[in-house]
C-alpha cells in the first residue's frame, strides 16, 4: 500500500497534486510520501515482534536522503552503512552511533578509524584480513571494536545476478567452511569483541526458501562456534526481501518473513538484527517526468521523456521494470518504447509496453522508485543532478536540490599550463 492516488483524474502524492510539484520544482523529480515511508517502517517493525530481541538498521544505500533517514530514526531504526559517507549521513540524521552497523567489503583504514571514533555499534567484518587490520587500529586508539563475521553461505538467492551476494563466487563474506576457524582466531585478537555472525545473500528476493536455507546454515555454524567456547549473542540476517514493481506481483509479506525467522531461530537465544532497505523505501517514492515528444518509430513509437538513465539507472543496469503511468490519464492506451534523452541506446526504460496514451508536454511517473533511484543518480551527459521532494499530507518540501551543470562545472579546474 502507498499514498499515491488519483483524485479528480489527477495523480496525487498524499494531498498534493503532482502537476503542482512539476510547476514549482520542475522535472525530472523524485517525490517521496512520508505517510508511506512511516507505514512501511512500522509494518516491518511490528511484524518482527514475534521475535524476543530485535535490532533494526535501515540499509542506507537504498535511499540516503537525510529527510528519509530522519523519519526512520524517529521510528526506531538505526543504520546499516557501507561507506564512511553513509555513516556521516546517519549521524547527521540523528541516528545514535550505537545503532549503526558498518558493512561492506572495502572499508578503508581511515573509515575504520572514524567509525571507532564515532562509537558505532557493530562492524560487519568481510574477511579475516579486515578483522586483523581493525584490531590493530582499535588497539592503537585504545578502543575495542564490537564485531560480527560475515559468512558467505553459498546459497543462490534466485535474484538478478548483479544483486546476488551469497554464492561462493561472490566477493562478500568468508567461505562457510572456513568461518568457524576464522571466528576463533578473531575472537582472540586484542582490540576486537566478536559477538556474532552476519549474512546477506542478495536483494529483491521473491521467495523465502533461499533465505531459510541460508539461515539454517548460519544456525548450524553458530552451534559449532559456541561448542568451541566462543560467544555468539547476535545474528545479523541482512535484508533482501523484495517488493512488487509490476502491478499484480506478489511477494512475501513482512509477517511471512518474520514467521519464517521465528521458526528457524527458535531456541537460538540471540538478538536478531535486520537490515531492511528496499522493502521500506521502494514504494515510498516515484520519479516524476515530462514527455519531451513522441517520435515515430519503425514499429512502436518512441516516447522520449526528460528523465534519463542518469536519473534512474535500474532499467539500464538490471533491465528492471518500473510501472509507467500518466499523471492525468484520459482512458486510452498505446504501445510504445519509453526512452530518455541520453546519447546511449541503454537509456531505455521500456520497449513495446502498453501504457497510458501520452503526448508532448504530458506528465508521467515511474512508480516504485524510492529505493536505488536518486541514490544512484549521476550527471552523465552533463545533466543536472535530479532533485528530491518529500510530501507530508498537504505540505511538501524540497529535500535535495537540483544541482545544475554550472555548479558542477565550478568544481573543475583548468591548470595554468592549459590556460
Amino acid at each position: 500500500m502507498d499514498h499515491f492516488h488519483y483524485a479528480d483524474g489527477v495523480l496525487h502524492a498524499e494531498d498534493i497534486a503532482l502537476p503542482a510539484l512539476a510547476e514549482a520544482v520542475g522535472t525530472p523529480l523524485y517525490v517521496y510520501s512520508r505517510a508511506t515511508l512511516t507505514r512501511h517502517a512500522r509494518v516491518f517493525r511490528d511484524a518482527l515482534k514475534v521475535l524476543p530481541r530485535v535490532s533494526l538498521a535501515f540499509a542506507v544505500k537504498s535511499n540516503p536522503n537525510l529527510a528519509v533517514l530522519k523519519v526512520l530514526a524517529a521510528e526506531g531504526y538505526g543504520a546499516d552503512v557501507v561507506s564512511g559517507g553513509e555513516m556521516e549521513r546517519a549521524l547527521a540524521a540523528g541516528m545514535p552511533a550505537a545503532t549503526i552497523v558498518f558493512s561492506g567489503v572495502g572499508k578503508t583504514a581511515a573509515e575504520l578509524a572514524r567509525a571507532l571514533e564515532a562509537g558505532i555499534g557493530q562492524f560487519n567484518l568481510e574477511s579475516e584480513e579486515e578483522g586483523l587490520e581493525l584490531a590493530e587500529i582499535a588497539s592503537a586508539m585504545g578502543k575495542v571494536a564490537t564485531c560480527a563475521l560475515r559468512v558467505n553461505p553459498d546459497v543462490d538467492a534466485g535474484t538478478h545476478g548483479k544483486i546476488s551476494t551469497g554464492k561462493a563466487e561472490n566477493k562478500f563474506g568468508v567461505p562457510y567452511d572456513r568461518a568457524a576457524a576464522i571466528y576463533a582466531r578473531l575472537a582472540g585478537a586484542p582490540g576486537l569483541a566478536m559477538r556474532g555472525l552476519t549474512l546477506h545473500i542478495g536483494s529483491q528476493l521473491s521467495k523465502l526458501d533461499p533465505l531459510e536455507a541460508a539461515f539454517e546454515k548460519i544456525g548450524a555454524l553458530m552451534r559449532t562456534i559456541r561448542a568451541a567456547g566462543h560467544a555468539v549473542t547476535h545474528i545479523d540476517f541482512g535484508g533482501g526481501v523484495g517488493v512488487p514493481y509490476k502491478a499484480g506481483e506478489v511477494f512475501p509479506s513482512p509477517e511471512d518473513y518474520a514467521a519464517m525467522v521465528a521458526r528457524v531461530t527458535q531456541g537460538w537465544d540471540v538478538t536478531a538484527m535486520f537490515e531492511p532497505g528496499r522493502v521500506i523505501t521502494g514504494n515510498t517514492g516515484l520519479l516524476l517526468t515530462r514527455v519531451i515528444r513522441v517520435k515515430e518509430g519503425v514499429g512502436a513509437p518512441w516516447v522520449v521523456v526528460d528523465a534519463a538513465m542518469n536519473d534512474l539507472a535500474r532499467p539500464a543496469l538490471y533491465d528492471a521494470w518500473h510501472d509507467f503511468v500518466a499523471v492525468t490519464p484520459e482512458g486510452e492506451t498505446m504501445d510504445a518504447n519509453i526512452v530518455g534523452p541520453i546519447c546511449e541506446s541503454s537509456d531505455t526504460f521500456a520497449m513495446n509496453r502498453t501504457i497510458d496514451r501520452v503526448k508532448r508536454g504530458d506528465l508521467a511517473v515511474f512508480r516504485t522508485a524510492g529505493a536505488y533511484g536518486a541514490t544512484m543518480a549521476n550527471t552523465y551527459n552533463s545533466r543536472p543532478l535530479v532533485p528530491e521532494v518529500m510530501v507530508d499530507g498537504g505540505r511538501w518540501a524540497v529535500v535535495a536540490d537540483r544541482i545544475e551543470p554550472a555548479t558542477i562545472l565550478s568544481a573543475e579546474r583548468v591548470p595554468d599550463w592549459l590556460a
